[in-house]
């Protein structure tokens, strides 16, 4: 059976069509009130962006959500976890200074902030899920215990997973650092003739596994974690995994992790889609790189999975930017991420995720006038 997804475009010439009421529209058409109790604890999941960044969500944005969740009756809290690798996020108070910088503070969003895996990344509950890759997965103890979820999440492109949207916010956003290093269980490598020496993965290595020796990257393999980062910052892309063999499981780890992440929350779930600023990469990154399409719209649904593969749609449908990331499969109907990084699988997370009793690919699209 195909899933409602509710979506609004950009397009308006009135204040009754304004982003603000539109937020609040989709929220009630969507019916998420619907499944909110007087005083449910509620996660208002968000990415707040790595310092440098500014591709997150606006927080005004977030403040209608938050204002929504408190008209039910509900208490909403805004969440995130940290990060795996080194930066700006990596433990609780970091992070959270992170998050006021952005704007995330109680006066503008209306919620406190809690960092949902505690102060270290050691606040986890194990949920068992019996799946392909995992028969227990690790996810923030704060989420775990929550009443119902609001998944806000950014739809962008992503080095790793090729994009990311409602899926991969459950996933790696509502894991641990423990959690997010099962997930990713890949052994970066270095093509020698690409390295130029310049230190760059040396520098941002969580874990001390990149080093420089004559002048050229090595990657310790027992060291390594398989957090990407290094991947990400190599001016000369010379550190990738083994595609061939590792990201198709990749992406069905992250998604056993968001199955996870909701498995005690059927019927108290809601997603948010923001496809606007389609950035080549993570708001996980210190830039936002220019957007690769023209901003769409938002979109919301109780199903990730429907939600997801729709927002993947409007995407696709756009004609891509000139000038930027983007290389190729610029004209409507093409796949736009694939068109920057043909070696990704992004569509495992929609296709797995149905497998395995996420939600479905077939939606329904309802266009609010």
């Amino acid at each position: 059976m195909a899933s409602d997804v509710f979506f609004v475009s950009f397009k308006t010439r009135s204040w009754k069509h304004n982003k603000i009421n539109r937020i609040q529209e989709l929220f009630d058409k969507a019916g998420f009130a619907g499944f909110l109790k007087k005083k449910d604890l509620t996660a208002v999941k968000l990415h707040f962006g790595e310092r440098g960044n500014d591709s997150f969500i606006n927080p005004v944005y977030v403040r209608q959500v938050v204002d929504k969740i408190k008209e039910a009756k509900a208490k909403p809290f805004i969440t995130d976890t940290n990060t795996l690798y080194s930066g700006s996020r990596a433990n609780a108070i970091d992070h959270y200074i992170t998050a006021i910088e952005h704007g995330f503070a109680y006066a503008v969003v209306g919620a406190p902030l809690i960092i949902a895996d505690g102060l270290t990344s050691k606040s986890i509950a194990e949920v068992e899920i019996d799946k392909k890759h995992f028969k227990s997965v690790k996810i923030a103890s704060d989420i775990v215990c929550a009443d119902a979820i609001i998944a806000l999440s950014h739809f962008k492109g992503h080095e790793l997973a090729g994009w990311g949207g409602a899926i991969k916010n459950l996933a790696m956003g509502c894991a641990p650092a423990a959690g997010k290093q099962q997930q990713h269980d890949l052994t970066m490598k270095v093509d020698k003739d690409k390295c130029t020496g310049c230190g760059s993965c040396e520098d941002v290595c969580p874990v001390g596994a990149a080093k420089l020796e004559d002048e050229i990257s090595i990657i310790d393999a027992k060291v390594c974690i398989g957090c990407g980062e290094c991947m990400t910052v190599c001016p000369e892309k010379a550190i990738n995994p083994d595609w061939a063999t590792d990201i198709g499981a990749f992406m069905e780890r992250m998604t056993e992790y968001a199955y996870g992440a909701v498995k005690d929350k059927l019927g108290k779930m809601g997603f948010i889609n923001f496809v606007q600023n389609v950035t080549p990469d993570c708001d996980c990154v210190p830039w936002s790189d220019s957007p690769i399409v023209p901003d769409v719209g938002i979109l919301a649904s109780t199903d990730p999975v429907a939600l997801d593969k729709a927002s993947l749609d409007l995407v696709n449908d756009q004609i891509g930017h000139q000038h930027d990331l983007l290389k190729g499969n610029h004209d409507p109907g093409l796949d736009k991420f694939q068109g920057m990084r043909s070696y990704t699988k992004g569509n495992v997370q929609v296709s797995y995720g149905e497998e395995i009793g996420l939600g479905t690919q077939e939606y329904n699209l309802i266009k609010l006038d």
